[in-house]
């Protein structure tokens, strides 16, 4: 009898054994440690918001984390906050010593404290930290250790404990608490009624409630492990980790979805498990937590897990479809080679082969339960798995071997074999080794060596074969090699090599596959295709838009004909399922994969659809394709911040939209922020809750009134603008991921005002300004028009009277040239008349002459009848010389030449005789008394008394010159 109990204590054990198990696919885990949010270590509560914002409770205040922004709120007093919640409404509770309320934003989004303390009974106003804060129905419930209280409508009831309140939860439709001496409570009837059971639950120390099915409950205790509650029975709930539960203690518990369980402990760190109690997955140290002491937990709306812990916030990507498989976590390896053969994982790593057995009822091959153990015989360099005849070979740093029954068998020792090819129409395959090609024989289900091909001597990595059955292998260092095998194929009889004289672009690291019908070369510089024709490789004119020059370091192909490929330690797939864009494919990069593979070796292998394998340098990676193509998480973007810029920031947008005084979506025009003009510059940050997704995230931004296009997508979560012109503007941005899909854009809009000289009324003041201005300038225009009119006036009198000086001087000058020509022409007369005069003078002389030489003739002659001979002579002389006729020719051109003195004479002078006349004529000739004598055939004397009688008739006095009276007759 002893031995049957204790084969059932055995065999209960080993099912507990195998039970505890967890999955070998281990999701990321991302670590935020107290340097990343700048406060205190320990994080008590997680909570999210609508939004998808989370909410920290540490010792330092609220902790608040968007994404990619931390930002902490103290309470007033600088209390520690242990506990939060989160009302429908947004307002986010939290509790610390003596001090109660909530946080909520105000009218610019900024989060803001309210205290409610003062709603409390004097007496009670004095507390310990609170723990727990539970929303049950529209109340709000507080426990510290010596009281509960009650927050509803203004109104905060208390109420206290017999023992000690070390519980405070909801589960189903039930408020549960628990005392220390009382035991499992629930709230009822506004009150704690006491939950009666068999087995006393005070002992128990209870530390969660969870929803199980229908009306009963799951108990976590703190020691003592899980119970189910049914009404008044409670029940122990035995589970794979009771040992644990035992040894270690619960911190917290909560149902994270149909049939899960997550369990924080005090020292081994998160375990989940399934409603029988099986292990699900399991979170410590080991997997990558920065502590295995869960002091909070949180499913977000993401169905993934946070966690607070002693040190620190982790972040378990739980529902990601990309996820870790350790073939041994107690030392970490390089894994380059995976293979999927007779339900079992194998992973061949830097140091050996290891394998677990799969469930072949799960598709996705991460969820399988179990532990990876070594092969045996594989110590060493694992470097490729290929199944063959229905056979696994592995190729080994020592050779090629074939795995059977969880043990490698040698085929060949004494060189390292790569990988292999099969040979078509024969069961026979061919291996790449450390030193040429080595071919192996297939016969009754063993495969033997038989030995190396002569006639090339180089350790090809890597093997292809074409559509002709021609054999290509590539060296890491020397090119690639088209090789001709003899018939029996245990010879190479010719071999081309193809380097960077042959159209690659160099002899390094070049990996040689057949894909698509084509023989394709992954280069450093993008990949090359063989050209047939001209003997040749050149760049592929299908590749080169995916990879231009990059460096391709793996290709392959899975059973759709995608194409998988790692280029520059990024992970993608050409998917030819996917047309976009007018091409017939779409290509996919994994973001959370970057970086993660083995440098210049990269590996992949897709199974299938759901199960994509990618070495890396501990472990490999297990991507579910189907499921990450088909994830349809919606996009959100937020504004997470917006601060003006001037001497110091001023924050005006804390990042939350406010309508009504409730929290909203989207910006209201109350919230619409206006600024002075000295507010001009700003900064935005803004940021996505896809948690899971940061790697994959990408935004863009654009400021209506500012910007005419789109930002390019970037991974920056910023912006500022400087200097922005007055006006109205508006930033949205958006977020999209590497899948393609973009976010609904989130907008703010804020107004800049124009500064004082660019107001309304300013501009009316240089209008007013302008106004004056023209109206002072036409003024000034029409002085300076009439000044220059008047000027111009005064001009034209200057001118008029130069003019008329000029026509005066003209006419001066006319004048003159009329009086010189006068005066030519009166000198010319006067000559005429001092001609005509030295001629009457002349022969008045000449007459006389002759006279007085006639009668001295006769005298000397002394004939008295000579004389009276010579009387008619005399007669005629005397005649001659008293004709008028001369003195009349005078008389005109005296009168012409003289301003008609001679009529003037006449004229005033009317007494004057001819003779008078005469004679004043010749006076006014300035004629000597002399020649006045000889012209009027008179003597001197004659010419004395006719002066004296002209004097007198024209009655001038003695003292008046006559020749001066007669000049100034005439002016």
């Amino acid at each position: 009898m002893k031995k049957i109990i204790l084969l059932i204590i055995i065999c209960r054990a080993l099912l507990y054994t195998a039970n505890a198990q967890t999955t070998i696919g281990v999701p990321a885990i991302k670590n935020y440690t107290h340097t990343d949010y700048n406060a205190s270590t320990e994080i008590w509560d997680v909570k999210q918001d609508k939004n998808g914002i989370l909410y920290f409770a540490n010792n330092d205040g609220l902790i608040t984390f968007d994404g990619s922004y931390w930002k902490i709120y103290p309470l007033p007093n600088k209390g520690t906050i242990k506990a939060l919640a989160i009302d429908p409404s947004g307002r986010i509770f939290v509790g610390g010593q003596d001090e109660i309320g909530y946080f909520f934003p105000d009218g610019n989004g900024i989060l803001k404290y309210h205290s409610i303390k003062n709603l409390m009974p004097q007496k009670a106003r004095q507390f310990a930290d609170i723990w727990s804060i539970v929303l049950f129905k529209n109340e709000v419930f507080f426990r510290t250790i010596e009281c509960v209280f009650e927050y509803n409508n203004n109104e905060i009831k208390t109420f206290d404990a017999p023992g000690g309140w070390r519980l405070l939860t909801q589960a189903g439709t039930q408020l549960f608490a628990e005392d220390k001496d009382e035991g499992l409570m629930f709230f009822k009837d506004y009150q704690w009624q006491p939950c009666r059971t068999q087995l006393q639950t005070a002992n128990l120390h209870i530390t969660g409630v969870m929803d199980y099915n229908k009306d009963t409950v799951l108990v976590t205790t703190l020691k003592q492990g899980l119970f189910l509650l049914t009404g008044s029975t409670l029940i122990k709930k035995p589970t794979a980790i009771d040992a644990i539960l035992h040894n270690d203690l619960v911190n917290c518990a909560k149902k994270i979805g149909n049939d899960r369980y997550a369990i924080g402990t005090k020292a081994k760190g998160l375990i989940i498990i399934d409603g029988k109690g099986n292990v699900v997955e399991r979170f410590s140290n080991n997997e990558g937590l920065q502590n295995n002491n869960v002091l909070g937990l949180l499913l977000d709306r993401d169905k993934n897990l946070w966690l607070g812990l002693e040190s620190g916030v982790d972040f378990i990507n739980y529902s990601t479809s990309v996820k870790h498989i350790y073939a041994t976590k107690e030392n970490q390896t390089k894994s380059n080679a995976v293979s999927v053969f007779d339900n079992k994982l194998f992973i061949g790593t830097s140091n050996g082969l290891f394998s677990a057995p799969l469930d072949p009822r799960l598709k996705d091959i991460s969820t399988n339960k179990g532990v990876f153990t070594e092969v045996e015989n594989t110590k060493g360099q694992v470097w490729s798995l290929s199944q063959i005849n229905n056979h696994l070979l592995m190729g080994h740093e020592d050779g090629a071997f074939v795995v059977d029954n969880n043990q490698a068998k040698p085929i060949t020792s004494g060189q390292g074999a790569w990988r292999f090819i099969s040979i078509p129409s024969s069961p026979d395959i061919i291996a790449g080794t450390y030193t040429g090609l080595q071919l192996i024989k297939y016969s009754n289900g063993d495969f033997k060596n038989d030995g190396k091909m002569e006639g090339l001597y180089e350790s090809l990595a890597t093997l292809a074969r074409d559509n002709t059955n021609v054999i290509w292998a590539s060296h890491p260092y020397r090119g690639v090699f088209k090789l001709q095998l003899a018939a029996d194929r245990k010879k190479i009889i010719r071999y081309t090599q193809y380097t960077d004289h042959n159209g690659l672009p160099s002899v390094l690291n070049n990996h040689v596959y057949f894909i698509r019908n084509k023989v394709l070369v992954a280069t450093e510089k993008g990949v090359y295709e063989y050209n047939a024709d001209k003997n040749k490789f050149e760049q592929s004119a299908f590749f080169k838009p995916m990879f231009d020059n990059t460096y391709v370091e793996h290709l392959t192909t899975d059973a759709t004909g995608n194409i998988w490929f790692i280029s520059d330690q990024r992970v993608g797939v050409i998917d030819f399922s996917k047309p976009s864009g007018g091409k017939p494919y779409t290509i996919i990069y994994f973001p959370e994969l970057a970086g993660q593979t083995v440098k210049s070796a990269g590996y992949i292998f897709p199974y299938d659809t759901e199960n994509i394998f990618i070495g890396s340098n501990n472990g490999i990676f297990h991507l579910n394709y189907r499921q990450y193509v088909q994830s349809e998480t919606k996009l959100n973007v937020l504004l997470t911040t917006v601060k003006a810029i001037a001497e110091k920031d001023s924050l005006i947008f804390g990042g939350y939209f406010m309508k009504d005084n409730q929290i909203a979506t989207d910006q209201s025009s109350k919230q619409i922020t206006t600024l002075s003009n000295h507010w001009n510059s700003f900064h935005f940050e803004y940021s996505s809750t896809l948690f899971a997704q940061k790697s994959n995230e990408e935004f863009t931004y654009k400021l209506i009134g500012f910007d005419n296009e789109w930002s390019k997508w970037s991974v920056k979560t910023e912006k500022d603008y400087t200097n922005l012109p007055y006006g109205q503007y508006t930033f949205s941005v958006r977020v999209r991921n590497n899948l393609g899909n973009a976010s609904s854009p989130v907008n703010y809009t804020f107004i800049v005002e124009p500064a004082w000289y660019q107001t309304v009324w300013a501009y009316l003041f240089y209008f007013l300004l302008v106004a004056c201005a023209a109206y002072w300038a036409i003024k000034e225009q029409q002085k300076r028009f009439d000044l220059h009119q008047k000027k111009h006036e005064e001009e034209q009198r200057r001118l008029s009277y130069l003019h008329s000086l000029e026509l005066d001087r003209n006419e001066k000058e006319i004048i003159a040239l009329k009086n010189n020509n006068l005066e030519t022409e009166l000198n010319y007369k006067n000559k005429e008349l001092a001609t005509i005069t030295m001629h009457l003078v002349e022969r008045g002389r000449i007459l006389l002459n002759i006279r007085e030489e006639l009668v001295g003739t006769i005298k000397k002659l002394n004939l008295p009848d000579l004389t009276h001979e010579f009387r008619s002579v005399f007669k005629l002389v005397s005649d001659t010389e008293k004709k008028d006729d001369d003195w009349n020719h005078f008389a005109i051109y005296f009168d012409q030449v003289h301003n008609n003195f001679l009529s003037i004479m006449k004229t005033r002078f009317p007494g004057l005789s001819p003779t008078d006349l005469k004679l004043c004529a010749y006076l006014r000739l300035n004629l000597t008394s002399k020649e006045i004598a000889q012209l009027m055939n008179i003597s001197l004397k004659g010419v004395e008394i006719s002066r004296y009688r002209v004097r007198k008739k024209l009655m001038l006095s003695t003292e008046v010159n006559l020749y001066d009276f007669l000049i100034d007759i005439t002016k």
